[in-house]
């Protein structure tokens, strides 16, 4: 059996020298190296910017609108594509992937961890770096970014992953374990008295967010749920995730702006999470915050240049943090989340798994 490289490196094609992520080729053969596990796939969770960004190549509408058997087709065959061409699921316009649920097939015998044959595991490690092979999409699942697929897939000795709880189905727990990483970093950011705001408030990443704000934030600080409709706007404030709510388009940075001002006397936030999944919501996240503030980007969709040199154009002194999906203790704070509060793990129950 051959040896393999804790990063998988060794599974690099092309370009040489880069690690599985950045690479746009990698071997996929299911023949597993000595430090590698081998899963049975049941279920990808394509993330939200990927999945939107597959489902306008493949026929032009949002997921919500893929509804009949022809579209579903066009996006089954974009993303039987990318996998044929990379050896992985990397959205190639937006570099991101999103994660799987299976069971454990084969263990190298030099890999070292917990896991036994037979074990069900999500992924907590991108599929934009894990070698993929999809044999048939069973179905799909486009509201939810959801795709059940015959398959299998390769962890490598780095790879970070979570066994599946006991107590909550695996749809809802793979909902949630999808942006594990985004209520594990707003629970290390938020302090006590803080004021904060979560662009696209209403959606996955964004409830859990404002879940774990409110909590860290206390009696003293201020959570302002920023969503993108009406619709999502709702969906917080029955939760009562929130101090404050609204909904505006966070692409309209400065309309963004007034608004927050309003609703925090001028002070503007100590953090603005962003988790929206489309682009030029960057300026909004920015003018929102004060100075010496901090802005968490978890969405896919953010751009590095437009965040970095548009903070430079407005003369804003702030922090920003890239939405690393991965924060020690993420995956039990993520499910713990779903445990405290009742409503918000119905509604996952209900929309989600």
């Amino acid at each position: 059996m051959k040896h393999g490289n804790p990063y998988g490196t060794h599974r690099v094609i092309s370009p040489k020298g880069v690690l599985p992520q950045p690479a746009d080729v990698i071997d996929n053969d299911m023949e597993i190296y000595d430090n590698e596990v081998k899963i049975n796939v049941q279920t990808l969770n394509i993330d939200s910017a990927s999945f939107t960004s597959v489902c306008d190549h493949a026929c032009g509408k949002k997921p919500a609108d893929i509804v009949t058997d022809e579209d579903k087709k066009a996006v089954a065959d974009t993303m039987l594509g990318i996998v044929a061409k990379a050896g992985k699921h990397k959205n190639p316009w937006t570099g991101s992937g999103g994660m799987l649920i299976g069971t454990v097939e084969e263990i190298g015998p030099e890999w070292k961890g917990d896991l036994k044959v037979g074990d069900k595991i999500a992924t907590l490690v991108s599929l934009s770096l894990t070698p993929l092979v999809i044999d048939e999409i069973l179905e799909m699942r486009p509201a939810i970014d959801q795709v059940d697929i015959k398959g299998h897939a390769i962890l490598f000795q780095s790879g970070i992953y979570a066994k599946l709880p006991d107590d909550m189905p695996e749809g809802l727990a793979l909902s949630a374990l999808d942006v594990a990483g985004a209520p594990a970093q707003t629970a290390k950011l938020v302090k006590p008295g803080m004021k904060v705001m979560v662009i696209g408030g209403g959606g996955k990443s964004g409830l859990l967010c404002l879940y774990e704000a409110k909590k860290r934030a206390g009696v003293t600080g201020q959570v302002i749920c920023a969503a993108g409709s009406q619709r999502s706007e709702d969906r917080a404030r029955a939760l009562n995730l929130a101090d404050d709510y609204f909904h505006h388009d966070a692409t309209d940075a400065v309309g963004m702006y007034e608004k927050v001002m309003e609703l925090t006397g001028g002070e503007l936030c100590d953090i603005v999470i962003n988790c929206v999944n489309i682009e030029n919501t960057e300026m909004a996240s920015v003018l929102c915050t004060k100075d010496n503030g901090l802005v968490y980007f978890f969405s896919m969709a953010t751009s590095f240049t437009k965040a970095a040199l548009g903070a430079e154009g407005v003369g804003k002194d702030v922090d920003m943090i890239i939405g690393n999906g991965y924060t020690k203790g993420h995956a039990a704070i993520t499910l713990q989340c779903l445990r405290e509060h009742e409503g918000l793990r119905k509604l996952f129950q209900e929309m989600y798994a």
